[in-house]
């Protein structure tokens, strides 16, 4: 049987990769903390989340409009150190679905992409980890699409890119039912997976509720976490502040947006009813080591200097 999955065993597990610096360096002090090498500690994405108190970083679908290059140089430009690092900036760009396809179109992308899948080198996965080093940011965890209809062989793709990225967890935007079979990953490499809730209410299979998150977790491992977003958990109609406060221990990570409530839009960040600086601040001042990051996806002019905009946002309320 894996070792209970307390935060105390995470943040050991996350320092068997240069990932584990979101968590364990910025928060030494903590009682949850492991002691670390004073390498570790000097990283950017340390620095920064020494500052502000917590780590803030970007999920890097927020720059789904361009390819994995372009993403990185955008966070080298905003000075963002750490990233969620999004399964479409891994897989072919010209494969990814895209609205106003043909059933036609669709169904040649899903052939295209299982021949690319079925022939991936980890030799390209290793060059991928290699341009976020060079470019100073930290991988925090991979995210992967894992839906009711996966095969095996793409499931455990998954585990293999986020262990090959360098990285000890998954986010995930999957169903309620296929956890039974990614929990038996999840034990098989040791690796958390965190899964990622939208606003459906009214689809019991997928994950908007604190109900939805406890039906997955219910009899399975350890290794099955939470990736909360807070936006979206908002326009659900739950209080993310009172469920972090209340599950903190089973969180990895939270994504920050602004939803209004009863299924509103997404808005720019202070214009809708998520409350975003209080949730930073509760993490900041209870020392959890539950990176933060932006999602964007609100519709707005040039995607950097809206992520640029939201970050100045969550900055302005840590720092107040």
């Amino acid at each position: 049987m894996p070792e209970k999955l307390t935060r105390r065993s995470w943040n050991r597990l996350v320092l068997t990769g240069l990932s584990g610096v979101f968590i364990s360096s910025i928060f030494a002090s903590c009682k949850t903390a492991a002691v670390i090498s004073g390498s570790l500690k000097e990283t950017g994405a340390a620095k920064d989340a020494k500052e502000l108190g917590l780590m803030l970083g970007v999920q890097t679908y927020s720059f789904r409009d361009r390819s994995l290059d372009d993403a990185i140089k955008a966070m080298q430009e905003l000075g963002a150190k750490s990233c969620e690092l999004w399964e479409g900036h891994v897989e072919p760009r010209q494969l990814q679905w895209a609205a106003g396809q043909t059933t036609a179109e669709v169904k040649n992308k899903r052939e295209q992409l299982k021949a690319w899948r079925e022939h991936l080198s980890m030799k390209e996965i290793e060059g991928i980890k290699l341009k976020f080093d060079q470019a100073g940011i930290s991988i925090q965890a991979y995210n992967a699409g894992i839906k009711d209809g996966i095969t095996d062989e793409d499931l455990d793709l998954a585990f293999k890119i986020a262990q090959t990225l360098g990285v000890n967890a998954i986010t995930t935007s999957a169903t309620v039912s296929v956890m039974e079979r990614v929990d038996v990953y999840a034990k098989k490499y040791k690796m958390i997976v965190a899964m990622h809730n939208h606003s459906h209410t009214d689809r019991p299979n997928e994950f908007s509720s604190p109900d939805s998150f406890a039906r997955a977790m219910k009899g399975r491992s350890e290794y099955l976490w939470i990736n909360l977003d807070i936006g979206h958990f908002t326009a659900a109609g739950f209080d993310a502040v009172d469920y972090i406060q209340n599950n903190h221990e089973k969180i990895l990570s939270i994504h920050i947006k602004d939803r209004k409530k009863q299924q509103g839009l997404n808005m720019p960040l202070g214009e809708g009813d998520t409350p975003i600086t209080k949730t930073l601040q509760l993490i900041r001042d209870n020392k959890w080591p539950i990176p933060a990051n932006i999602e964007y996806e609100y519709k707005g002019g040039d995607t950097v200097e809206e992520v640029r905009k939201c970050l100045a946002y969550c900055k302005k309320g840590l720092r107040g």
